[in-house]
Formats: C-alpha cells, sequence, structure tokens
C-alpha cells in the first residue's frame, strides 16, 4: 500500500517511520527543509512542499495514494484545508487526519475525513486508565467500549465462559485467553483456570468491575 504523511513533527515522523519500517511505501510531506532531510533515509521519498497548493500535490502525485495521513493538527485551519482538498478535489481513497479539539474533530469530519484522531487525549486517557485499574490492561475502542486483559478473578476460576453469563451480568464477553506473547480464542464451554490472563470486550465501566473483583 502507499501512504502519504503530511506533517512531520513528532506524531507524523513517527507514524511515517513506523509504516515504513512495516514494509509500507511511504511519502513524507514537510514545509520545513531540515526535517524532510532528517528523515529521508528512513521512508521512501521526502518532500519539502507547500501543502495548501492543490496544483504543488497533485505535481507530486497524491492522487496515487492510498491513504494519506494529515498529521499537521497544530494548524486547525489548514489542517482542515488540506483534508477539504485530498476528500473534495482530490479523490484520495482514505483520509486520517488528527485533531487537536473536539471541534476541530467534529469540523473535520464534516468535511469527509474518513478517521479523525486525538492522540494527545487518548495518551491522556490510556494513562488515566492505567493509573485508575491498576490490576487490568485495558485499550478503549471508543470512550465506552474497550479490551481489556486481566487476571482471571477468584469466582470465575473453575466455570467455563458460557455458565459466568457475562454479557447479561457485566454487558462482556470474554474472547480469549493469554499464553505466552500469544492471544488464544476462548469458546463458550471453555474452563477458567487459576492465574491465567484473560481478554474480555465489551463495555468500559463493566470491565472495570470484572477488573476490581
Amino acid at each position: 500500500m502507499k501512504f502519504c504523511v503530511i506533517g512531520l513533527g513528532r506524531f507524523g515522523y513517527r507514524v511515517a517511520t513506523t509504516l515504513a519500517d512495516n514494509g509500507m511505501e511511504v511519502l513524507g510531506i514537510d514545509s520545513s527543509e531540515s526535517i524532510v532531510a532528517s528523515i529521508r533515509d528512513q521512508i521512501t521519498q521526502s518532500i519539502c512542499l507547500n501543502v495548501s497548493d492543490e496544483d504543488s500535490l497533485r505535481s507530486i502525485g497524491v492522487e496515487e495514494m492510498d491513504t494519506v495521513i494529515v498529521a499537521m493538527g497544530e494548524n486547525f485551519a489548514q489542517s482542515i484545508l488540506v483534508t477539504a482538498l485530498l476528500k473534495k478535489r482530490l479523490n484520495i481513497p482514505t483520509v486520517i487526519t488528527r485533531a487537536v479539539s473536539d471541534i476541530h474533530k467534529e469540523i473535520l469530519k464534516l468535511i469527509g475525513a474518513d478517521q479523525v484522531i486525538l492522540p494527545e487525549q487518548e495518551v491522556g486517557m490510556r494513562l488515566a486508565d492505567s493509573l485508575s485499574y491498576p490490576v487490568a490492561n485495558m485499550l478503549r475502542l471508543t470512550p465506552n467500549y474497550g479490551i481489556m486483559q486481566v487476571k482471571a478473578p477468584a469466582k470465575f476460576v473453575g466455570k467455563t465462559v458460557t455458565s459466568l453469563k457475562l454479557y447479561e451480568k457485566y454487558q462482556s464477553r470474554c474472547i480469549g485467553v493469554k499464553k505466552g506473547e500469544e492471544i488464544i480464542p476462548v469458546g463458550s464451554d471453555y474452563v477458567i483456570n487459576q492465574d491465567e490472563i484473560l481478554v474480555f470486550a465489551g463495555a468500559v465501566n463493566k470491565l472495570v468491575t470484572i477488573a476490581k473483583m
């Protein structure tokens, strides 16, 4: 797949280099010549460019990209303009844009961004979760739904997954058990063992209840 990352600050730089490390073809764009030079040997191609100009974007082949990540969230107006150009004028299949506030996020959605992320907010939420629920390893997929790894509660040990009636009681499901570095899916007849790490998916507030058992 072909990716383009526009804005190579700390966030965009990490996205671009990680995509390249994963074997993807990556075009990086930034207005700073020094940043473009610093990343040149780590991704497929890096270009210093004014990204607010449609003709400039066309000239470097942005239309050929499968996904464009607009990572320059600090410049509120420019990120909106570039996202609109990519979706409305250049017809990029997938545009992912970084936002810096909820209002910014809503505007980006209205103009057609396929996905909007708020990295600082999401990192802050993960930190707060890790401090609030230290017994669990939780990842929120949405503000109210997540996935959690937690040591099997004592009251679950020796029982089958189906007998626990997890969805009825906790709006959650046990979807796997951790074995070494692997997550092994479990069925409804799986018997939970002492000290093993279980993986649950469900409503965050109910996952917290399970984690505290």
